[in-house]
């Protein structure tokens, strides 16, 4: 015969297993932990790899840059080198200019004072007095020879013409033409006078 209860009776429910035993669990933690590990020591290693990375390219870009600045500074050396010889070019130059006395100084004013179709045949100083002698093709060559001579405060003022004479010239190129004589008289001024040293 069947029984059926109809009594609102509840039953006991029963007890469910656990889903993993302690063993299951352990060896789950263990592997949680084991994952976990593993990503981290994956992420630590691409970090260093990205970070190894970063650091080989900043070295080639500073190895490239060490490179370029030896060549800038070679350059730099060299136009110091340059610089320092020119210097004393200069410092030597200066020192000559100082050093150049009166008769090299003269020498130096008559010669730029000379213009074209004249020429000089002879320079003489006797102490402060200064006598040139020479030949020219006009008179006009001759007034501005004079007249250069006088842009200069070497020579003291008055410059005088003290002889000129018309020769003919006997010369194969000038034949039929006259040159002049010449002698032109002048004083050196005292030192103090000159002032800078005529260049």
């Amino acid at each position: 015969m069947i029984r059926i209860n109809l009594l609102g009776v509840e039953r006991q429910a029963a007890k469910k297993a656990p889903i993993l035993d302690l063993g299951q669990q352990l060896t789950v933690a263990c592997s949680l932990i084991l994952v976990v590990t593993v990503v981290g020591v994956g992420w630590w290693y691409w970090s260093l790899t990205t970070e190894s990375a970063r650091v080989n390219a900043d070295i080639a870009t500073a190895q490239q840059e060490v490179t370029r600045l030896q060549s800038v500074l070679a350059e730099v050396q060299e136009f110091e080198t340059q610089r320092t010889q020119l210097q004393q070019r200069v410092r030597l130059i200066e020192q000559l200019r100082g050093g150049q006395s009166v008769p090299v100084q003269l020498l130096d004013h008559v010669s730029r004072s000379v213009p074209a179709m004249l020429w000089l045949t002879d320079l003489a100083q006797d102490g402060s007095a200064v006598t040139i002698q020479g030949r020219s093709t006009t008179l006009i060559a001759l007034s501005d020879f004079v007249g250069n001579l006088g842009g200069s405060a070497l020579l003291q003022k008055p410059i005088e013409i003290v002889n000129s004479q018309v020769e003919a010239d006997t010369s194969a190129v000038g034949q039929g033409s006259d040159l002049i004589r010449f002698t032109v008289r002048a004083s050196v001024a005292s030192p103090d006078a000159t002032g800078p040293a005529v260049r």
